[in-house]
């Protein structure tokens, strides 16, 4: 056991930085989008204003990444013989929400599917989606999990079973009203159990009932196999089940190499639905250009690549399953946001991590990104002097001391807690 120290890192800072203009573009785009013809000014109603409330809900968001970021993350990991066990905990409170917004009365329905739960009075149409709080939930529980069973997770009764039951329960409770975080959450989920060492075999096995459940969750809504068709031939039906499709298209195209010009689109005008929210990177394309998308899926690349130097650099198996929950988490969904937009796969309600409207699905990728920086900001007392993201393997650096030992003859210094024989 060793205490782990937590300083900055350039591997750290740079998940920050690249967070951060994620969020800072969010929030100009938001206002961007949200601009209308009709509409009262910001002035006048300015609680009740969507994007002064995306601009709050952005700089809670900002201070929950600062304050996960500090907060060592080891105190998620499951305990043995102790009753807190944060993670059980949380997974535990997800699984609850997930199966009361399905009742009819409580959840909230919206645009056709019952994703919400309301807070506060209707007039003041705060709400949030236990969707997104179960993609943290299951990032922390399957790495705290697997990394507390070790070994045990090669075994498929001991080991495997018990990990891909509870997250087939939570795939399915998400799936029935978001297919699209259904998929998101059994692909992150399956990749976590695979780097916990997990036999592909048995995840083989898993993905059979599992293929049969998403077919079952595809038929289940009419509106998902019109989905299906539409994006086999838009054109086929261009005012009705291909319009969103079109238009998508059409506002990217529009918007040429460097956009029309920040706040000079003219699609989010009535032309294109969800502009704030799911097709916001249409927007985006429109007003800052092909060069501007290529910009926001390069912030993206950047956290995955840090991502993944946060991971290889782990001085403990917790932190590198952590890392790569929560990497894949955000980027594949960014991926999924940039597919469905530019029409590569069929139209399904997912957001841009970090850049969409929506408080719930900012505040708790933030709390992903904090725990990404802290992840790669945890290292040991013995490379403070290390500049680099996270620390190198001990055992590598114990075998460095021995071999200088050697050449030059004089014995390494014992840790003060361990006497000579």
């Amino acid at each position: 056991m060793f205490r782990l120290d937590s300083r900055p890192t350039a591997c750290s800072t740079t998940i920050t930085i690249a967070a951060a203009t994620l969020l800072g573009l969010g929030v100009v785009m938001v206002f961007s989008a949200s601009a209308s013809l009709t509409a009262p000014a910001i002035t006048e109603r300015p609680l009740q204003n969507s994007s002064v409330r995306q601009a709050a809900y952005t700089f809670v968001a900002m201070v929950a990444l600062l304050m996960v970021g500090l907060c060592p993350y080891e105190s998620w990991r499951i305990r043995g013989k102790s009753l807190v066990q944060p993670s059980i905990f949380l997974l535990l409170l997800t699984i609850g929400l997930l199966a009361v917004v399905l009742v009819p009365g409580i959840g909230e329905e919206r645009n056709g599917a019952r994703r919400w739960l309301s807070l506060g009075p209707m007039a003041m149409g705060l709400g949030f989606q236990p969707s997104e709080v179960a993609k943290l939930a299951l990032t922390v529980f399957l790495a705290a999990f697997c990394s507390h069973w070790g070994e045990r997770m090669r075994r498929f009764w001991t080991g495997f079973l018990p990990a891909i039951v509870i997250l087939g329960i939570v795939v399915g409770l998400v799936g029935v009203e978001d297919f699209g975080t259904g998929a998101l959450l059994a692909l992150v989920g399956g990749c976590v159990l695979l780097g916990a060492g997990a036999r592909i075999w048995h995840l083989m096995l898993a993905a059979l009932p599992a293929v049969g459940g998403l077919v079952y969750l595809i038929i289940l809504k009419p509106y998902r196999l019109e989905r299906l068709v539409s994006f086999l031939n838009p054109e086929a039906d261009p005012q009705g089940a291909g319009y969103h499709q079109i238009q998508s298209l059409l506002t990217i195209v529009s918007g040429g190499w460097w956009g029309r010009g920040l706040g000079a689109g003219i699609q989010k005008y009535g032309y294109l639905p969800e502009g704030r929210t799911d097709f916001i990177f249409a927007l985006i394309c429109e007003e800052l250009g092909i060069i501007g998308g290529g910009a926001v899926i390069t912030l993206f690349g950047v956290l995955l690549w840090q991502g993944k130097r946060a991971m290889d650099s782990s001085t403990t198996e917790f932190g590198r399953l952590l890392a790569l929950g929560a990497s894949l988490t955000i980027s594949l969904q960014a991926a999924m946001n940039v597919a469905v937009v530019t029409v590569s796969i069929p139209t399904k309600g997912i957001s841009l991590p970090l850049v969409s409207a929506g408080g719930t699905g900012v505040i708790f990728f933030s709390i992903l990104v904090g725990l990404l920086v802290n992840v790669a900001r945890a290292r040991t007392p013995a490379t403070e002097g290390d500049g680099r993201c996270g620390l190198s393997n001990s055992r590598s650096g114990t075998a460095s001391s021995e071999a200088s030992s050697q050449e030059t003859g004089v014995l390494p210094l014992m840790p003060s807690n361990v006497r000579p024989a």
